[in-house]
């Protein structure tokens, strides 16, 4: 069954309810803290996130269809609550919360038919202060002592200073252990395992993707992979795990600004199918805290949804003053919402319109499927060779007063593999999002071509073209016999009318764009700039954050605007 909502969720608590009591005496030999925590979690669903009861959910139902390894996961559990973790108290000891053994029991306890752990690939994507680091660091240190006899555990981040942060914990905790260096060796970035037999170790990465031959992960700790700027790193380690018989990979990340990295624009979407029922991978755990739609960020109800850990290892009172923090400043207010509410989000001081509002006017729509020949504009952006081009038809619903934009995007072959913003190019290529167009430079007659054929399904009124870079494009069209060209100069006082127009109307829900990640990503590049005659244009974050398809969207929507019958 898919869940599509937080209703439909709510709805299916009845049945596992039953299932729970069902199986209470089956869960309370394993740990009483797990009936503890999935009978709150089943009779108090408005206190916990849409994805944390379906995570309830999904264990019920591995516990009627796998096995469960009850010793091994006990003798885990009192390892954990042995080991002395640095704190600010000094070395300490902990006992695991109900959630915390929900997530180990979910991690290390279901085993397949084989006999092998289940679980392969776990994520614990939770705010700051939750303990997460400290919670992985076990799974190292368990790795590294009753792992494999070649046991390879790897701490990696996005530099070698948030991947120490980890390392530094685990070989603080080994100490107590080992005072006097007989069981281990620790140095820098490795710890060794001198047991004999053994050739186990724990590595803090410091090399680039490039550097890593010849390894053999057993555990793999991603640490706050969200700010990843792309998959290399994530790709080599788990590439290498192949000939492991039960390798775990665990992501502990916290949200971040970065929405078109890898995790958030990828492996996060897919974690939440998983939970929601329309992906089936029973490898994968995914412990998500996160608000759920139309929760106020504000409310202390919402910061106990987010974080299971309020009043155990992050107090109230410091929710409260981050908030009131927050409110003061854009900058406090990015902070709070990612690390606390753990809400991917953009800067809140350069986000232009709102990513939800941006996701609710998507819609599936091909121009081929068009059947009423509506009116249209055509704005056209062109780069010669080193960047996409961009070709937005909108087109006017006069009886609902609404718009609808869609844009084809193009690039040369060569650059598709050469620029910075490749491995995404790529991949929105292949998934047809991205036409190739042209070898080294661009190919205007196949674009001039596309606009001609399109011309059947729309009823082209005008095409609003950059003068400086599209010459070559505006005379083949002319010599097809196209009179409709109109030069449109990209200067402030031309975007002033056409910005707030579309502002409007997208968040009164009379803007209709085509899905396509593309414009999505395009729209959250947009920092929007002003003159001194505090006339408005759209302008790039950085280089590499393009906004093209923004401005065609523009283009085609200021056409309209001083357009006259």
């Amino acid at each position: 069954m898919a869940y599509t909502d937080k209703k439909s969720v709510v709805k299916c608590i009845p049945k596992y309810l039953k299932k729970f009591n069902e199986d209470i005496d089956y869960l309370a030999d394993i740990d009483d803290r797990l009936n503890t925590y999935i009978d709150n979690v089943l009779k108090t669903p408005d206190a916990h996130n849409k994805f944390e009861v379906l995570g309830v959910f999904r264990f019920l139902d591995f516990v009627d269809k796998y096995s469960f390894n009850v010793t091994k996961f006990r003798k885990f559990v009192k390892f954990y609550e042995m080991l002395q973790f640095p704190s600010e108290n000094g070395q300490m000891s902990f006992k695991l919360t109900p959630v915390q053994v929900f997530q180990f029991a979910s991690i290390l306890g279901f085993i397949k038919d084989n006999g092998y752990r289940l679980c392969r690939d776990a994520l614990l994507y939770v705010p700051r202060k939750f303990s997460k680091t400290t919670s992985v660091a076990a799974i190292a240190i368990w790795d590294l002592m009753f792992g494999p006899s070649d046991a390879q555990a790897y701490i990696a981040s996005n530099s070698f200073n948030q991947a120490n942060i980890c390392f530094k914990i685990i070989s603080n905790t080994l100490k107590p252990i080992d005072p006097q260096m007989t069981y281990f060796r620790r140095n820098r970035d490795q710890i060794y395992s001198k047991l004999q037999g053994k050739t186990s170790f724990i590595q803090c990465l410091s090399s680039s993707p490039d550097r890593l031959d010849g390894l053999n992960c057993s555990t793999i700790i991603m640490d706050e992979y969200a700010a990843a700027p792309d998959a290399a790193l994530k790709n080599v380690l788990t590439s290498s795990q192949g000939v492991r018989k039960e390798p775990l990979i665990v992501t502990i990340t916290t949200a971040a600004t970065n929405l078109d990295g890898p995790f958030t624009s990828i492996d996060l979407p897919n974690y939440k199918k998983i939970l929601e029922g329309t992906i089936e991978d029973d490898t994968v755990f995914a412990s998500i805290f996160e608000p759920d739609e139309g929760d106020d960020y504000g409310d202390p109800a919402t910061w106990r949804k987010v974080q299971p850990h309020l009043g155990i290892t992050v107090t109230d009172e410091f929710y409260e003053t981050s908030w009131a923090k927050a409110c003061r400043s854009a900058k406090d207010m990015t902070e709070f919402r990612t690390k606390l509410l753990n809400v991917n989000t953009l800067p809140v001081d350069k986000e232009w319109i709102a990513r939800k509002v941006v996701d609710k006017s998507l819609i599936d729509i091909q121009l081929e499927d068009i059947t009423t020949f509506p009116l249209a504009m055509v704005g056209v952006d062109l780069s010669v060779k080193d960047d996409l081009s961009a070709v937005t038809y909108g087109m006017y619903d006069s009886i609902n007063k609404a718009f609808t934009f869609y844009t084809d995007f193009y690039i040369p072959k060569d650059t598709l593999y050469s620029h910075p913003n490749s491995e995404m190019y790529i991949r929105w290529a292949e998934q047809g999002y991205i036409h190739i167009c042209g070898s080294e430079v661009i190919d205007y007659e196949q674009i001039g071509k596309d606009i001609i054929a399109n011309s059947k399904y729309v009823n082209i009124l005008s095409i609003g073209y950059d003068a400086y870079r599209n010459r070559d494009l505006t005379n083949y069209l002319k010599a097809q016999g196209i009179k409709c060209l109109r030069a449109w100069k990209q200067t402030y006082a031309n975007f002033t009318s056409p910005v707030e127009a579309f502002e409007q109307s997208i968040y009164e829900g009379r803007i209709h764009i085509a899905n396509n990640p593309i414009m999505v990503w395009m729209l959250d590049n947009v920092a929007l700039d002003s003159d001194n005659m505090k006339n408005k244009k759209p302008i790039k974050k950085t280089a590499n954050k393009k906004i093209d398809g923004v401005i065609t969207l523009l283009m085609s929507l200021g056409q309209f605007m001083e357009w006259r019958r």
